[in-house]
């Protein structure tokens, strides 16, 4: 099962790979990772998509939380939570057909952050299925290169009450 794992962490150096080792040693894979500092610039989140099973992710939560570094994790997976990511796609696109193309990315309400005599470069962001059916769209045309950030995730306003 995929686990989304929220660690608040001192944003210092070092910290990071404590976070990422711990897991790694445990033989679980990090499918996704982002890092970055919060409101508190002391402190930054890191964002882990790590895919274990619930013994082996309890184990996980375990071992983090001795990490003197670490201030709080939250586990995201079941709570609804709102995932986001970036892609950049650079796309074949000849003159007679980019038209088709940004007709798309404008459906996807992806943006053209560049363009080139025989390529668009578009930027999309949107949960795990709404940027597979882009990329999927796209493959007909002829995709050059793909970019992604790791997925970031927060628990929706919901939870405040």
């Amino acid at each position: 099962m995929k686990h989304i794992l929220s660690v608040l962490v001192e944003n210092k150096p070092g910290v990071l790979s404590r976070v990422t080792g711990l897991i790694s040693r445990r033989g679980f894979n990090i499918e996704s990772l982002s890092v970055g500092p919060t409101e508190d610039p002391t402190m930054s989140r890191v964002t882990a998509i790590v895919k274990a099973d619930d013994v082996a992710y309890e184990q996980i939560t375990k071992q983090l939380h001795k990490l003197i570094s670490v201030h709080k994790i939250t586990d995201l997976t079941d709570e609804g939570a709102i995932e986001r990511e970036l892609v950049l796609f650079k796309v074949n696109a000849s003159p007679d057909r980019r038209n088709e193309i940004i007709e798309i990315a404008n459906i996807f309400r992806a943006k053209i952050v560049d363009v080139g005599k025989s390529s668009l470069m578009i930027e999309a962001t949107g949960d795990e299925d709404k940027l597979k059916g882009l990329e999927d769209l796209f493959r007909a045309y002829g995709i050059k290169e793909i970019t992604r950030t790791g997925k970031i995730a927060m628990s929706r306003n919901s939870k405040d009450v």
